[in-house]
Order: C-alpha cells, then sequence, then structure tokens
C-alpha cells in the first residue's frame, strides 16, 4: 500500500510542478464593464486564433500573445468599431491565418474547391480504370500452348 501513495505522491507533485493556469480566458481585469461589450468581445475572440497554440481561440488560450490579443480586441470594440472592423483590424496586423474559420473568397476560393474537385478527378479516373478493366481479354489456362501446357503438368506433378 505504501508503494500506491509513493506513486500517488509524485504524480501529486508532478501536476504541482507543471505551472500550468488553471483558468483560460480573459482574466480578471481584461473583462470589460458592459456585458454587451463583453459578449461582443467573447463572440470576437472566440474565431481569433491564438498564434501560438495554433488550433486554440484567444479565448481559451494562455499564451501571452493571447492576452495581447483579447486587450486589442477589447481595446478596438471600445473604440467603437463594428466586428468586422476588429476582425479586419486583427488581420492586417496578424494575417488571414488568424481566422479560425477562413474566409473563401480569393485565393482561398481555390483551396476551398480544389479538395472536392481532386476527390472527383481520382473518382472519375478509377471509374476510367475499372471499365478499362472490365473489358481486357482474361487470361487463364486455355491461352496455353501445348508446350507451356506440358511444362505446368510438370511443374504441378513435381510439387505435388
Amino acid at each position: 500500500m505504501s508503494g500506491l501513495r509513493a506513486w500517488g505522491a509524485a504524480l501529486m507533485l508532478a501536476l504541482a510542478l507543471t505551472g500550468a493556469p488553471a483558468v483560460a480566458g480573459p482574466q480578471p481585469d481584461e473583462i470589460l464593464d458592459d456585458p454587451a461589450l463583453e459578449a461582443r468581445a467573447r463572440a470576437l475572440s472566440a474565431d481569433l486564433r491564438c498564434m501560438v497554440c495554433r488550433n486554440e481561440s484567444i479565448d481559451e488560450s494562455n499564451a501571452d500573445l493571447a492576452r495581447d490579443m483579447r486587450l486589442l480586441v477589447r481595446e478596438r470594440i471600445e473604440e467603437g468599431d463594428t466586428d468586422a472592423e476588429v476582425l479586419a483590424f486583427v488581420v492586417e496586423r496578424y494575417g488571414e491565418f488568424v481566422l479560425l474559420r477562413p474566409t473563401t473568397d480569393g485565393a482561398n476560393l481555390i483551396l476551398w474547391i480544389s479538395a472536392p474537385a481532386m476527390l472527383m478527378l481520382a473518382l472519375i479516373a478509377a471509374g476510367v480504370y475499372l471499365r478499362r478493366r472490365e473489358g481486357a481479354p482474361e487470361i487463364g489456362a486455355d491461352d496455353l500452348s501445348e508446350e507451356e501446357r506440358a511444362r505446368l503438368d510438370a511443374l504441378l506433378r513435381e510439387r505435388g
């Protein structure tokens, strides 16, 4: 039983030493006084990617850069920017990769269309291949010459 306690204590110590904060998202000093503005800020933060954590929104991330981005979003909202203006400002500053849901216009349109187009081309190519293969003559024992047939029979007799 003491071995189990030692493992439990080691696990507790390891968890305590990780130093990871327990809560992600806006810190109390970041939250806006106006609940409507704070709701807008949270909604916008949920759509912006943390540039450190990659697939986390800045609303979920504990990274210092995510905090800076949350403060930037709240600052722009307090200055009276619309949601679209805030997003445009952040995209201009950090690039379009910052959006968790990329736009479907411009160069991104090629990316949105290329995957389904490649799938369709692969299905068409597979269909053409299977149709051609279906029409090909089948090679079997009937196509052997007498000499080949005799050699095959001799080989089968040796093995069996």
